[in-house]
């Protein structure tokens, strides 16, 4: 290990920094304008594409039916162009880089496999099961940020609509009856008067962070990097990005191999899919110790991004020959712990956003409250 350490010059860094791209070079670029494609509509396609095919329909016909199938809009253009690309001697998978709003460099490449090795309706269907399962865990984890995300903003809106209309109408009583206001009560209708008078600023100042925050995602390697290191180390969070990190390289290099792509291809193609820059820097790492002759689960066990389980099942693959299987199986365990420990967060997170409401309400009445009571009894003395 320590002459892998050594080994690793300026020159054998090259490959690293290029790590910051989203895509290798040959990869095509999207447009500005250019719309993204639904996943379930992309998935649909495929699978019917596979069952065409499968069915031994040529590919220019299978690629019109599919196409009248549509309701005008950008995916149907994209299938006319792929149809007349393919229908003037293009391959299908040259046809579809030139839509990557729809064809992302993965689809590309396994098209491409399957075209090669004669199988292109297996791949196809194979594609397409990868496709449903990377949307099913999407949609499970947007589905359990659901609730919480309602309840935060529920909350945010009714003390906004406190603090606006509320509590001014109960400072004009308090006035009226020249009364000692509690300390809680004064903080209350103090931070009334600056939401009521600054709520503009007070928007800005969390609109603008957030929109900063996003453009050096985009722009700074170094902040993304940085951001997506911290976000694999935060308690609880952590753990669940990490297993759904290592599950989707896992799923996608598995995906891609037992398709027929090379694996120097399929990491080339998997560090732009992961969504992490340190995961993607790791992948590198992997690639170009695996372009020097040197196996997989070595480098990948010296990166510290993956856990003993991942690397001896890899190597285990390397040895029997059954890598993608070992990779699938991976990613199938990975997949289901993370379901578990997201299904676990948010029963907590639910009941605790409930608790902090009931708190801040509870200081609420009983600021407006109280001095009600020194009132009833100023009253009752008259």
């Amino acid at each position: 290990m320590a002459s892998k350490i050594q080994r690793k010059t300026p020159a054998a860094d090259a490959p690293k920094r290029a790590a910051s791209r989203d895509e290798g070079e040959g990869a095509p670029k999207r447009r500005f304008f250019e719309r993204k494609i639904p996943a379930a509509l992309l998935t649909e396609f495929t699978i019917n594409l596979s069952t065409l095919s499968d069915a031994g329909i040529p590919i220019v016909r299978a690629l019109s039916i599919l196409e009248g199938q549509l309701r005008p809009g950008p995916f149907k253009r994209v299938l006319s162009d792929v149809r007349d690309e393919v229908e003037s001697g293009t391959a299908m998978s040259e046809a579809m880089k030139k839509h990557p709003a729809a064809f992302d460099r993965l689809y590309c490449n396994m098209v491409k496999a399957g075209e090669t090795g004669g199988a292109l309706d297996a791949i196809l269907m194979r594609l397409a099961v990868f496709m449903e399962r990377t949307r099913n865990i999407r949609d499970k984890a947007k589905g359990a940020m659901t609730y919480p995300v309602v309840v935060v903003f529920v909350a945010v809106l009714v003390i906004a609509i406190v603090f606006t209309f509320v509590i001014p109408k109960f400072r004009e009583i308090f006035d009226s009856f020249d009364i000692e206001l509690p300390t809680l009560t004064r903080t209350l209708i103090g931070a009334s008067d600056v939401f009521v008078k600054w709520w503009w600023a007070i928007l800005l100042g969390l609109i603008v962070p957030i929109v900063i925050f996003r453009i050096c995602l985009r722009s700074f390697y170094g902040f993304r990097f940085l951001v997506h290191r911290v976000l694999l180390r935060v308690p609880v969070a952590g753990i669940m990005v990490e297993r759904l990190v290592v599950a989707r390289f896992s799923r996608t290099f598995g995906t891609l191999i037992s398709s027929g792509v090379p694996h120097l291809e399929a990491l080339e193609i998997v560090r732009g899919a992961v969504g992490n820059e340190v995961m993607r820097r790791a992948i590198e790492d992997v690639r170009v110790s695996v372009r020097e002759g040197e196996s997989i689960a070595e480098p990948l066990g010296e990166s510290g991004v993956f856990d003993d389980m991942v690397t001896n099942m890899v190597d285990v693959g390397e040895e029997t020959g059954t890598l993608d299987v070992m990779l699938l199986k991976v990613a199938d365990a990975y997949e289901a712990e993370a379901d578990r420990r997201i299904e676990v967060f948010f029963k907590v997170l639910e009941p605790a956003l409930l608790v902090v409401m009931a708190v801040v309400v509870g200081v609420i009445v009983a600021a407006l409250f109280l001095p009600l009571l020194g009132i009833m009894e100023q009253l009752s003395r008259r």
